[in-house]
């Protein structure tokens, strides 16, 4: 794809996506137009809206790259981010619409009648919301080079100014409007290059994905490597090279020995046809069969990580602050539970093609796997096997796609995080409501900008799912068990979500910033949710038995608010961002 069509893509979304911020900010005249839309998006354009926020970097770049170098194990990142809602659905979307909160803190005050609860749901809320905005960041930096050639910093900055203008312009209802937008614009980008790509594959002969050995190159194949990276040759081979390797200046043949390689970035490797494909050496690509076999990768436990994996994912949904804000958008617990439903529809329809993206990436574009850069392969495809205009033409959809992906995810969250932020660490500070939320949106921004910026690069889909570990060890339990049972109790609560909510986001820290470890610690750390969830569960039940002269005085009234339809309700009472609660 030439430089212009993407700058071309980047810009025209974002021009348009200012635009359907400036009209939704037409649309909103009130404190509360600003914080819930005035509670009065319909099912379909608020399960549109979910679609487009909550399918992120991890869902348009991040599964596919994982496909491309894992391979089936990884189709349960897709599977677990739909059935998410499930849960949602069953047990919690109406229920949590009709408690009339706007955030979890809000949730965590009214049910508990608490304000240690509220303080301790908040920083979690905060942590979850700048560790999911982490990736999306970095995804943003990684688009714009490998379609522009734009240095690192350029992404992040380019996503948080168009955030920055349609939050701080309109609030919920501006948004409402522009991931709505981004949902579709997503899924055509995505769904029409995957007919053009199929149509080049049976072109092609249909060959075999995971063919039995080694990869290979099929033909010589010239790769530019944009950063440095150590690349792990699986036996010895001699390449032209133009830039330095192992820190000498190169130009020309030369022969390398099998082992690591340190390459550094603006090298230029040619390998000739036959050659096995070497890989970055922070990624332990399956080979041959085993790349169509469940269960073999997750490092030395793979049945430990899926299973923990699932956990996560299935469970972290309902945890997720920017998710669980939109259900609040609702008229009534009823168009909640709808608009699950619909959510569940839209993206049981867009997983479907990541991972045949990465499924075709693992033919046509192997040397991501050298360079490290496997999430990229959703921009590279369409240019690889589509030639001419028509190949430029769909990878600037592509672009924009992702870059869509990156606004409406970036933006959701920055509305999350800003609402925790104003509520609690603004509020007395500053005397509007709605300048309070401004100044929250940019707090909210500027930490995970720091982190991208400046921590090394992360596989999108993996921290993303770390995430969800978190999520699913802390307001998961909260959320449960403050809707389902009434025993619960604001010593229990606040134990559990220090307990599950710190285990977790201490694994979390040291998977990130230590690396992988060996052995049963390594699985325990990166996957964690396996074992911090119930650790949660069990402190919030063992430490709320033993407190219960500490009960919320009006858990009946709560819980009745929590469990009656609406239709039968008098006097209920909405969360109001200005006076707290009122019934």
């Amino acid at each position: 794809m030439s430089t212009s069509a993407g700058i071309a893509a980047v810009v025209i979304t974002a021009v348009v996506t200012v635009l359907i911020g400036a009209y939704g900010l037409r649309a909103s005249r009130t404190t509360s137009d600003f914080y819930v839309a005035s509670r009065t998006v319909t099912p379909w354009w608020n399960a549109s809206a979910i679609g487009g926020e909550y399918l992120s970097a991890a869902s348009f770049l991040g599964v596919a790259g994982l496909v491309l170098a894992y391979g089936t194990d990884m189709l349960w990142f897709p599977v677990g981010y739909t059935a998410g809602y499930l849960m949602l659905l069953v047990l919690v979307a109406a229920p949590l619409r009709r408690s009339g909160a706007y955030t979890l803190p809000d949730f965590a005050e009214a049910r508990l009648e608490s304000a240690a609860a509220r303080r301790a749901a908040s920083v979690l809320v905060v942590t979850i919301g700048w560790l999911y905005l982490l990736p999306q960041f970095q995804a943003a930096g990684l688009t714009l080079r490998t379609v522009t050639g734009a240095p690192q910093w350029a992404g992040p900055a380019a996503v948080a100014a168009v955030v920055l203008v349609s939050v701080l312009g309109g609030g919920m209802r501006s948004i409402t409007f522009v991931q709505a937008f981004q949902y579709w614009l997503k899924l055509t980008a995505l769904a029409l290059p995957v007919v053009f790509l199929l149509l080049a594959w049976q072109a092609d002969g249909r060959p075999e994905v995971a063919p039995g050995g080694e990869p290979v190159f099929p033909e010589t194949t010239t790769v530019e490597v944009t950063t440095d990276v150590t690349v792990d040759l699986p036996m010895g081979v001699v390449v032209r090279a133009d830039g330095v390797v192992d820190g000498a200046s190169v130009t020309g043949e030369l022969p390398l020995d099998r082992g690591d390689h340190d390459v550094e970035a603006g090298t230029v490797l040619e390998f000739p046809a036959g050659a096995r494909i070497p890989h970055a050496s922070n990624l332990e690509p399956m080979t041959g069969e085993a790349w169509a076999l469940p269960l073999t990768a997750g490092g030395d436990h793979p049945l430990y990580a899926t299973y923990s994996l699932i956990i996560a994912l299935f469970f972290g949904t309902m945890g997720l602050p920017h998710v669980l804000v939109r259900f609040y958008t609702n008229p009534d617990g009823r168009a909640a539970r709808r608009t699950t439903l619909a959510v569940l529809g839209l993206l049981g329809v867009f997983y479907v093609l990541p991972g045949i993206y990465g499924a075709l990436g693992r033919l046509y574009t192997p040397e991501l796997l050298l360079t490290g850069r496997t999430d990229a392969v959703v921009l590279v495809l369409p240019g690889r096997l589509v030639d001419g205009v028509l190949g430029d033409a769909l990878s600037a959809l592509v672009t924009a796609g992702a870059f869509a992906a990156f606004l409406s995810t970036s933006s959701g969250l920055t509305v999350s995080v800003a609402g925790v932020l104003s509520q609690d660490l603004l509020r007395g500070r500053v005397r509007n409501p709605v300048t309070g939320f401004r100044l929250g949106a940019v707090l909210a921004l500027l930490v995970p900008i720091g982190l991208a910026l400046s921590s090394p690069f992360l596989g999108i889909a993996d921290v993303v799912g770390l995430a969800f570990a978190v999520a699913a060890s802390s307001f998961c339990p909260l959320l449960l068990l403050g809707i389902w049972w009434r025993r619960l109790t604001w010593p229990g609560a606040v134990a559990g979500l220090l307990t599950g909510g710190g285990t977790s986001t201490a694994a979390v820290a040291v998977t990130i910033l230590g690396g992988p470890q060996d052995g049963w610690i390594g699985a325990l750390l990166a996957q964690p949710a396996a074992w911090t969830m119930p650790l949660a569960f069990l402190v919030m039940i063992v430490v709320s038995l033993g407190t219960q002269q500490h009960m919320a005085p009006g858990v009946n009234r709560t819980m009745v608010r929590l469990h009656t339809p609406e239709n039968l309700e008098l006097n209920r009472g909405d969360w109001d961002p200005e006076d707290r609660w009122r019934t």
